[in-house]
């Protein structure tokens, strides 16, 4: 397991979102309105929130099946796509060229995932936190 799993911090954040939602939601369930790129993902709530989450996701050790169940609870936004590429196929999706993300929406598209299309659109918004 993880470097926080005994952190108090850690035990009574992720207890309370537990409570809350049954599991630690994704990003865009803590902040619907943040870009996956924002600063807040590397300071105060919210890196905490990526913390707890990848602490507890190291704990589940989820099969790829898991994960999809566990994403399609939470429906996203299209600018999320990347960091749901690297959380189902673990690969570098932060370094994909235009091209390399085409076989992976085909995949998510096949999987039932919405709005691959929009992507590009919705990663590029001027409105976002």
């Amino acid at each position: 397991m993880g470097k926080y799993k005994d952190a108090e911090w850690y035990i009574k954040n992720s207890k309370e979102l537990i409570q809350k939602y049954g599991d630690i939601p994704p990003p865009w369930i803590y902040a619907p309105n943040a870009h996956p790129y924002s600063v807040g993902w590397r300071m105060g709530g919210g890196e905490t929130h990526i913390m707890i989450l990848d602490e507890w996701l190291d704990q589940q050790d989820l099969s790829f099946d898991e994960r999809v169940t566990y994403l399609k609870k939470y429906p996203n936004p299209a600018r999320w796509y990347q960091w749901i590429i690297h959380f189902l196929w673990e690969v570098d999706s932060y370094e994909f060229t235009e091209s390399d993300y085409i076989p992976y929406f085909e995949k998510l598209e096949e999987l039932g995932f919405k709005n691959t299309k929009d992507f590009h659109q919705d990663l590029s918004r001027e409105d976002l936190d």
